[in-house]
């Protein structure tokens, strides 16, 4: 079977998501994309870290019920992120997301800068296009 890339399925229509940015924001973002977490970037566009919606449910409970101080992305957005580069095969990825490894990915170039987002929907995507791909019959 042929390799495919990462880059052929990702998708660079992400939420562009900064440190400094209020929580609220940040979630208002994923919503409108209905998205369920995007990274986090510099001014460069430099992976930082990433955001879900899981934190950002906590922050928007405090601030809508209790009127807590509003967070910003870099108090609740983790650091350890697993990132994958657009030339990754993405068969390979699909494995790894079988087990306890996320459900996005940020794509990420040699300089380190975000460049799309691949999800286990664009990985489904990419199986359902290959079996309906006619199988090769042998003369």
């Amino acid at each position: 079977m042929n390799t495919v890339a990462i880059a052929d399925y990702m998708t660079q229509d992400f939420a562009t998501i900064r440190a400094d940015m209020p929580v609220v924001e940040a979630a208002r973002k994923l919503l409108r994309r209905r998205i369920l977490g995007g990274p986090v970037t510099d001014a460069q566009g430099r992976l930082l870290g990433w955001i879900s919606e899981q934190e950002c449910l906590q922050v928007a409970i405090q601030v809508a019920y209790y009127n807590q101080r509003v967070a910003t992305v870099r108090d609740i957005m983790r650091t350890d992120v697993l990132s994958v580069t657009p030339d990754m095969d993405a068969l390979t990825l699909a494995q790894q997301m079988l087990g306890d490894k996320p459900k996005s990915y940020p794509v990420v170039d040699a300089g380190g800068k975000v460049v799309g987002v691949i999800t286990r929907r664009h990985i489904l995507k990419l199986l359902d296009d290959l079996m309906a791909l006619p199988l090769s019959r042998s003369a």
